[in-house]
């Protein structure tokens, strides 16, 4: 029979493996910014994914519910009729965002399911009353 500290062994071994199996397969996608999506939207068309970038001025379309998001050098239209969106959606906004990449009449378009804004800094609203 095997000893009482060796079955505990075992078993807390067999928990650790298992633990460390959920956390390898259950890993979160790596959040990717706009240029890096548009560097090879092909291959992600369809799969759920996480980006971010920052809201181009005057986009927003509360209408379609669409706005552009964009990069250094790259954009995508997002599509949030159907996200949960946090306060502060506006322009040039930071916005990290999840959902999936569609391509549609020939463009790129970002169906998001949560929408997540940057906070407005403190300090943003100091600038604006020190340049008036």
């Amino acid at each position: 029979m095997i000893a009482r500290r060796t079955r505990f062994l075992i078993i807390g071994g067999l928990i650790t493996i298992f633990l460390l199996g959920v956390i390898i397969l259950e890993a979160p996608e790596p959040t990717r910014t706009v240029d890096v999506l548009m560097d090879d939207p092909d291959s992600l068309i369809g799969k759920s994914i996480a980006i971010r970038g920052e809201v181009s001025d005057g986009s927003i379309d509360n209408e379609t519910s669409t706005f552009i998001l964009h990069g250094d050098s790259e954009s995508v239209i997002i599509d949030f009729s159907q996200a949960s969106v946090s306060n502060g959606l506006g322009d040039n906004r930071t916005v990290y965002a999840e959902g999936i990449l569609r391509f549609e009449n020939n463009q790129y378009i970002f169906e998001a399911e949560i929408i997540k804004t940057s906070c407005p800094s403190k300090y943003e609203e100091q600038v604006e009353q020190e340049s008036e």
